[in-house]
């Protein structure tokens, strides 16, 4: 029998850090999609910022904190980031763990850095902390979310996350190598 070893979706790929800007992997012990049925929107709410501390999120948003996050992924629906959940009566849950990878990108150069990579427009005063989005990170699927003034988290399919550091780490040199001219 084989001997398999778990890993994660960015081993060997992350850490990264080019100038000022770091891109670290970070490793949730579940993501869970949640819809709440029709009419039970409050009620699945409720139970979960019981639960968790991160209430269910209004579209474009997050709530809670880093270990336990709610982000809105889509209309009707949010990835619960962090602990592992009990079902929650009222809500259609499924458990997407292995399905994503997640990074944190930060540094005072971080927005700069996903400029070379998404459509977004990441000013502070338009992508506030607690901001998140469905968008494109170069031709990825991405949720992106705000966490901190020069912290960012990332969302791709697992199996893009070659693709992934490789994007960013590419977006990373070029604004480093900037900075050095000047």
């Amino acid at each position: 029998m084989a001997d398999l070893i778990a890993t994660t979706p960015f081993a060997g790929l992350l850490p990264l850090t080019r100038g000022e800007t770091t891109a670290t992997e970070i490793v949730f012990d579940a993501i869970t999609s949640v819809a709440p049925y029709s009419g039970r929107e409050k009620a699945v709410s409720k139970a979960l910022a019981a639960r968790t501390g991160a209430a269910f999120p209004e579209p474009n948003r997050t709530t809670g904190k880093a270990d336990a996050r709610a982000v809105w992924s889509g209309i009707g629906q949010a990835f619960v980031l962090g602990p592992r959940l009990e079902p929650i009566d009222g809500a259609a849950m499924t458990d997407q763990t292995d399905a994503w990878a997640c990074l944190a990108l930060e540094g005072p150069a971080a927005r700069d850095v996903l400029a070379r990579l998404t459509p977004l427009d990441l000013r502070p005063e338009v992508f506030e902390i607690g901001h998140a989005a469905r968008t494109l990170l170069g031709h990825m699927a991405c949720v992106l979310m705000r966490t901190d003034a020069d912290r960012y988290g990332l969302m791709v399919f697992r199996s893009m996350a070659s693709t992934c550091a490789h994007e960013i780490d590419t977006a990373m040199e070029g604004i480093a190598a900037r900075a050095r001219l000047g």
